[in-house]
């Protein structure tokens, strides 16, 4: 199933063996090579520091929020020694321009959503500038469409324009 980011920060993430809160969900630790969600920063409902909680450990994404084992999956951001290339990135997704190959722009990225069984980032969301929003609006990126992820941009496969798709379209003539 597919779960939408903007809807994630703010989601508690809940203990099993106590059933209680242990932490907030705060932002997505994304891998840019692969568009694979590490882990998450979370809040420490307790110490109210900001700690990690690895993808791995994730029991379940309930409507209530996250499952996990309990608070010891929560990790300090230092004891994570397999991550911290990753975690020197701090890559985040929203807000890059999303161009294609010739060099079209298309927005930049205000939403994405992820598998929520493989944690895989599968749907890109960009919105247009507000002057150019009213002829085309949103765009929907697949997965599939993306050649390459760098810190500033995101570039796609050239789109196939809706006029040139029904002028290249067979007519049946009657």
């Amino acid at each position: 199933m597919l779960k939408l980011y903007e809807s994630t920060p703010g989601s508690p993430v809940m203990s099993l063996r106590t059933g209680g809160q242990v932490a907030t969900i705060v932002s997505a630790i994304i891998n840019p090579h692969n568009l694979f969600i590490e882990g998450w920063y979370v809040q420490d409902s307790i110490s109210k520091h900001q700690l990690i909680l690895l993808t791995q450990d994730i029991r379940d994404i309930l409507p209530q929020g996250f499952a996990v084992n309990d608070h010891e999956v929560l990790s300090e951001p230092d004891e994570l020694v397999r991550h911290k290339e990753i975690l020197e990135l701090d890559f985040t997704l929203n807000g890059l321009k999303v161009t294609s190959q010739s060099g079209k722009s298309y927005g930049k990225i205000n939403d994405f959503a992820f598998e929520t069984e493989s944690f895989y980032i599968k749907k890109l969301y960009a919105s247009q500038p507000l002057v150019r929003s009213f002829n085309s609006g949103s765009m929907s990126i697949d997965r599939t469409q993306i050649i390459e992820v760098t810190n500033r941009r995101v570039v796609i496969e050239e789109p196939i324009e809706k006029s040139r798709a029904q002028a290249t379209s067979p007519s049946i003539a009657s």
